[in-house]
């Protein structure tokens, strides 16, 4: 067994998850991780067509139904893009007749 973070071979047994699962631990870098996942990770393509479809303006169950992604992924990850959106408006002062 390898880690997936650091492909290093000195990992140790750290309990299990809900499901009983087995989680490991990598002593070189100290990921954490479980062996036989059966949720994967989004891929950096999945969240472009996200992005895309979001300033297309379709619903969010829609994306979800598109894109294969759960409701609460989705919106967590809606949110983090609304959080990074800075909050500045910048008003400028117009003379009043030239």
């Amino acid at each position: 067994m390898h880690c997936p973070n650091c492909q290093g071979t000195q990992i140790i047994k750290n309990g299990t998850i809900h499901s009983g699962k087995p989680k490991w631990k990598c002593k070189a870098c100290g990921r954490q991780f479980v062996a036989d996942p059966t949720q994967h990770r989004i891929s950096d393509a999945t969240k472009h067509l996200i992005d895309q479809l979001l300033l297309e303006r379709l619903s969010l169950a829609g994306i979800v139904r598109v894109t294969g992604v759960s409701p609460r992924w989705l919106q967590y990850y809606v949110n983090a893009k609304y959080r990074a959106i800075p909050r500045s408006v910048i008003v400028t002062e117009q003379k009043k007749g030239s």
